[in-house]
Protein backbone atom coordinates (compact mmCIF):
# COMPACT_ATOMS: atom_id res chain seq x y z
CA UNK A 1 0.00 0.00 0.00
CA UNK A 2 1.32 3.48 -0.90
CA UNK A 3 1.80 5.90 2.58
CA UNK A 4 -1.00 7.32 3.78
CA UNK A 5 -3.22 4.88 2.17
CA UNK A 6 -6.16 2.97 4.13
CA UNK A 7 -6.95 -0.37 3.28
CA UNK A 8 -10.18 0.35 1.57
CA UNK A 9 -8.47 2.93 -0.91
CA UNK A 10 -6.19 0.27 -1.45
CA UNK A 11 -8.52 -2.43 -2.54
CA UNK A 12 -10.85 -0.01 -4.16
CA UNK A 13 -8.02 0.14 -7.16
CA UNK A 14 -8.63 -3.06 -7.85
CA UNK A 15 -12.11 -3.41 -8.63
CA UNK A 16 -13.53 -2.79 -12.09
CA UNK A 17 -14.56 0.91 -11.93
CA UNK A 18 -18.49 1.11 -13.82
CA UNK A 19 -19.07 3.04 -16.52
CA UNK A 20 -22.07 4.27 -18.67
CA UNK A 21 -22.02 1.13 -20.43
CA UNK A 22 -22.33 -0.57 -16.72
CA UNK A 23 -25.96 -0.19 -17.16
CA UNK A 24 -27.61 -3.31 -16.13
CA UNK A 25 -31.39 -3.54 -16.64
CA UNK A 26 -33.57 -4.34 -13.64
CA UNK A 27 -35.48 -7.87 -14.34
CA UNK A 28 -38.59 -6.19 -14.11
CA UNK A 29 -38.13 -3.47 -16.87
CA UNK A 30 -36.69 -5.96 -19.29
CA UNK A 31 -39.16 -8.40 -19.06
CA UNK A 32 -41.39 -5.79 -19.55
CA UNK A 33 -40.03 -4.66 -22.67
CA UNK A 34 -39.13 -7.69 -24.00
CA UNK A 35 -43.15 -8.72 -23.59
CA UNK A 36 -44.27 -5.55 -25.64
CA UNK A 37 -41.33 -6.46 -29.02
CA UNK A 38 -42.78 -10.04 -28.75
CA UNK A 39 -46.08 -9.11 -29.00
CA UNK A 40 -45.55 -6.36 -31.29
CA UNK A 41 -43.65 -7.75 -33.67
CA UNK A 42 -44.93 -11.67 -33.87
CA UNK A 43 -42.16 -12.89 -32.16
CA UNK A 44 -43.41 -15.90 -30.38
CA UNK A 45 -41.27 -18.93 -30.71
CA UNK A 46 -38.00 -17.11 -31.68
CA UNK A 47 -35.05 -17.42 -29.92
CA UNK A 48 -34.43 -13.82 -27.69
CA UNK A 49 -31.06 -13.67 -26.87
CA UNK A 50 -29.12 -11.33 -24.45
CA UNK A 51 -25.43 -11.33 -26.09
CA UNK A 52 -24.03 -8.00 -24.00
CA UNK A 53 -23.27 -9.10 -20.36
CA UNK A 54 -19.66 -8.58 -18.71
CA UNK A 55 -16.85 -9.96 -20.23
CA UNK A 56 -19.35 -11.48 -23.23
CA UNK A 57 -18.14 -11.05 -27.07
CA UNK A 58 -21.67 -10.24 -29.08
CA UNK A 59 -19.83 -10.79 -32.39
CA UNK A 60 -18.90 -14.21 -31.45
CA UNK A 61 -22.09 -15.46 -30.62
CA UNK A 62 -24.56 -17.73 -33.21
CA UNK A 63 -26.83 -16.12 -34.66
CA UNK A 64 -28.06 -18.49 -37.06
CA UNK A 65 -31.99 -19.90 -36.98
CA UNK A 66 -35.06 -17.99 -36.10
CA UNK A 67 -33.46 -15.56 -33.21
CA UNK A 68 -33.83 -11.99 -32.48
CA UNK A 69 -31.35 -9.98 -29.84
CA UNK A 70 -34.35 -8.25 -27.32
CA UNK A 71 -30.98 -6.39 -24.95
CA UNK A 72 -29.27 -3.48 -23.35
CA UNK A 73 -26.03 -2.81 -25.56
CA UNK A 74 -22.96 -0.80 -24.31
CA UNK A 75 -24.10 3.00 -25.33
CA UNK A 76 -20.52 3.51 -26.40
CA UNK A 77 -20.63 0.94 -29.26
CA UNK A 78 -24.40 1.56 -30.02
CA UNK A 79 -23.68 2.22 -34.20
CA UNK A 80 -20.85 0.13 -34.35
CA UNK A 81 -23.27 -2.51 -33.22
CA UNK A 82 -26.23 -1.75 -34.91
CA UNK A 83 -23.70 -1.81 -38.25
CA UNK A 84 -22.71 -5.25 -37.43
CA UNK A 85 -26.44 -6.36 -37.34
CA UNK A 86 -27.46 -4.76 -40.45
CA UNK A 87 -24.95 -6.31 -42.86
CA UNK A 88 -25.64 -9.77 -41.13
CA UNK A 89 -29.36 -9.39 -41.33
CA UNK A 90 -30.17 -10.19 -37.38
CA UNK A 91 -33.13 -9.07 -35.97
CA UNK A 92 -32.52 -6.15 -32.84
CA UNK A 93 -34.68 -4.27 -30.27
CA UNK A 94 -32.15 -2.95 -28.24
CA UNK A 95 -32.13 -0.10 -25.29
CA UNK A 96 -30.81 3.16 -26.50
CA UNK A 97 -30.37 6.49 -24.83
CA UNK A 98 -32.85 9.03 -25.37
CA UNK A 99 -30.77 12.05 -25.97
CA UNK A 100 -28.42 10.95 -28.19
CA UNK A 101 -30.53 8.68 -29.82
CA UNK A 102 -30.45 10.36 -33.74
CA UNK A 103 -26.73 11.28 -33.29
CA UNK A 104 -25.63 7.81 -35.74
CA UNK A 105 -28.40 7.59 -38.47
CA UNK A 106 -27.77 4.01 -40.63
CA UNK A 107 -29.41 2.39 -42.64
CA UNK A 108 -32.86 0.05 -41.63
CA UNK A 109 -33.55 1.63 -38.24
CA UNK A 110 -36.33 2.79 -37.06
CA UNK A 111 -36.15 4.77 -33.73
CA UNK A 112 -39.15 3.76 -30.76
CA UNK A 113 -39.51 7.02 -28.82
CA UNK A 114 -40.39 6.33 -25.34
CA UNK A 115 -40.49 8.53 -22.32
CA UNK A 116 -38.48 6.10 -19.87
CA UNK A 117 -36.58 7.20 -16.92
CA UNK A 118 -34.66 4.42 -16.00
CA UNK A 119 -32.90 3.86 -13.05
CA UNK A 120 -30.11 0.94 -14.17
CA UNK A 121 -28.14 -1.31 -11.60
CA UNK A 122 -25.26 1.01 -11.75
CA UNK A 123 -27.65 3.72 -10.23
CA UNK A 124 -27.59 5.40 -13.32
CA UNK A 125 -30.83 7.18 -14.26
CA UNK A 126 -31.09 7.17 -18.46
CA UNK A 127 -34.06 8.96 -20.31
CA UNK A 128 -34.42 5.33 -22.97
CA UNK A 129 -35.98 4.99 -25.87
CA UNK A 130 -35.28 1.64 -28.37
CA UNK A 131 -34.08 1.47 -31.98
CA UNK A 132 -35.03 -1.74 -34.06
CA UNK A 133 -34.85 -3.09 -37.71
CA UNK A 134 -38.36 -4.39 -37.28
CA UNK A 135 -40.60 -1.68 -37.28
CA UNK A 136 -42.49 -0.19 -40.25
CA UNK A 137 -42.31 3.42 -39.15
CA UNK A 138 -39.04 5.05 -39.39
CA UNK A 139 -39.76 7.24 -36.10
CA UNK A 140 -42.52 6.69 -34.02
CA UNK A 141 -43.88 6.46 -30.39
CA UNK A 142 -45.38 3.61 -28.23
CA UNK A 143 -47.25 4.64 -25.39
CA UNK A 144 -48.22 1.00 -24.55
CA UNK A 145 -44.37 0.08 -23.81
CA UNK A 146 -43.86 3.29 -22.41
CA UNK A 147 -46.70 2.82 -19.95
CA UNK A 148 -45.81 -0.60 -19.53
CA UNK A 149 -42.09 0.46 -18.51
CA UNK A 150 -43.41 2.62 -16.35
CA UNK A 151 -45.22 -0.11 -14.38
CA UNK A 152 -42.07 -2.36 -14.25
CA UNK A 153 -40.07 0.92 -13.03
CA UNK A 154 -42.90 1.81 -10.00
CA UNK A 155 -43.10 -2.40 -8.87
CA UNK A 156 -39.22 -1.99 -9.03
CA UNK A 157 -38.98 0.98 -6.79
CA UNK A 158 -41.66 -0.87 -4.52
CA UNK A 159 -39.14 -3.42 -4.01
CA UNK A 160 -35.57 -1.94 -3.83
CA UNK A 161 -36.90 1.89 -1.86
CA UNK A 162 -38.10 2.44 1.46
CA UNK A 163 -41.48 4.33 0.25
CA UNK A 164 -41.25 7.96 1.32
CA UNK A 165 -44.59 9.10 2.95
CA UNK A 166 -46.14 12.58 0.98
CA UNK A 167 -47.43 15.39 3.33
CA UNK A 168 -49.49 18.32 2.56
CA UNK A 169 -49.60 21.11 4.87
CA UNK A 170 -52.37 23.83 5.43
CA UNK A 171 -51.67 27.38 4.29
CA UNK A 172 -50.62 28.72 7.63
CA UNK A 173 -47.63 26.36 7.65
CA UNK A 174 -44.87 26.65 5.81
CA UNK A 175 -40.82 25.09 6.03
CA UNK A 176 -37.58 25.95 4.53
CA UNK A 177 -38.70 23.10 1.78
CA UNK A 178 -41.56 25.16 1.22
CA UNK A 179 -40.24 28.76 0.45
CA UNK A 180 -37.32 26.92 -1.59
CA UNK A 181 -39.56 26.99 -4.12
CA UNK A 182 -40.46 31.07 -3.72
CA UNK A 183 -37.18 31.69 -3.87
CA UNK A 184 -37.00 33.76 -7.13
CA UNK A 185 -39.51 36.49 -5.61
CA UNK A 186 -39.97 38.80 -2.62
CA UNK A 187 -41.21 37.32 0.74
CA UNK A 188 -40.49 38.27 3.61
CA UNK A 189 -41.42 37.15 7.77
CA UNK A 190 -40.60 39.44 10.67
CA UNK A 191 -40.48 37.40 14.11
CA UNK A 192 -43.99 38.76 15.31
CA UNK A 193 -45.58 37.45 11.81
CA UNK A 194 -44.61 33.56 12.68
CA UNK A 195 -44.55 31.06 15.34
CA UNK A 196 -41.99 28.31 15.19
CA UNK A 197 -43.45 24.99 15.29
CA UNK A 198 -41.54 21.34 15.27
CA UNK A 199 -45.19 19.55 14.43
CA UNK A 200 -48.83 20.47 13.88
CA UNK A 201 -50.87 19.12 17.07
CA UNK A 202 -52.42 16.38 14.09
CA UNK A 203 -49.13 15.39 13.64
CA UNK A 204 -48.06 14.67 17.31
CA UNK A 205 -50.90 12.36 16.78
CA UNK A 206 -49.82 10.09 14.92
CA UNK A 207 -46.10 10.68 16.41
CA UNK A 208 -45.25 12.90 12.76
CA UNK A 209 -43.56 16.15 12.44
CA UNK A 210 -42.43 19.02 10.33
CA UNK A 211 -38.91 18.13 8.75
CA UNK A 212 -36.30 20.21 10.03
CA UNK A 213 -39.07 22.24 11.71
CA UNK A 214 -41.36 25.14 10.61
CA UNK A 215 -43.28 28.05 11.30
CA UNK A 216 -47.33 29.09 11.99
CA UNK A 217 -48.35 32.29 9.80
CA UNK A 218 -50.98 34.49 10.18
CA UNK A 219 -54.11 34.43 7.14
CA UNK A 220 -52.51 37.58 5.91
CA UNK A 221 -49.24 36.08 5.29
CA UNK A 222 -50.92 32.85 4.07
CA UNK A 223 -52.54 34.69 1.51
CA UNK A 224 -49.50 36.69 0.59
CA UNK A 225 -47.07 33.01 0.58
CA UNK A 226 -49.95 32.06 -2.03
CA UNK A 227 -49.42 35.23 -4.42
CA UNK A 228 -45.81 34.77 -4.07
CA UNK A 229 -45.95 31.12 -5.44
CA UNK A 230 -48.47 32.07 -7.97
CA UNK A 231 -45.36 35.05 -9.30
CA UNK A 232 -42.90 31.93 -8.58
CA UNK A 233 -44.79 29.60 -11.37
CA UNK A 234 -45.31 32.57 -13.50
CA UNK A 235 -41.52 33.49 -13.87
CA UNK A 236 -40.32 29.91 -13.99
CA UNK A 237 -43.06 29.42 -16.91
CA UNK A 238 -41.62 32.78 -18.63
CA UNK A 239 -37.90 31.63 -19.15
CA UNK A 240 -38.13 30.84 -22.52
CA UNK A 241 -35.49 28.42 -24.08
CA UNK A 242 -33.39 28.91 -27.07
CA UNK A 243 -35.65 28.37 -30.32
CA UNK A 244 -33.71 27.27 -33.19
CA UNK A 245 -34.86 28.19 -36.62
CA UNK A 246 -35.15 26.42 -39.82
CA UNK A 247 -33.17 27.96 -42.70
CA UNK A 248 -34.37 28.13 -46.48
CA UNK A 249 -32.53 25.33 -47.91
CA UNK A 250 -34.51 23.18 -45.26
CA UNK A 251 -37.93 24.73 -45.83
CA UNK A 252 -37.40 23.94 -49.10
CA UNK A 253 -36.52 19.90 -47.96
CA UNK A 254 -39.72 19.86 -46.16
CA UNK A 255 -42.09 21.69 -48.74
CA UNK A 256 -40.80 18.01 -50.46
CA UNK A 257 -41.69 15.78 -48.20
Amino acid sequence: MAQGETYEQFVDKFEPKKTTDDCMTPPLVYDAVRDWAVREYGLDGARIMRPFWPGADYQAEDYSGDCVVIDNPPFSILAKIRKFYHERGVRYFLFAPNLTLFSAPSDGVSYIISDSAIVYANGANVLTSFVTNMDAAFIRTAPSLTAAIKAAVDATRKETAKTVPLYRYPDNAISAALLSCIACVDFSLSRDECSFTRSLDSQRKAGKGIFGGGYLISDAKAAELKAAELKAAELKAAREATVWELSDREREIISGL
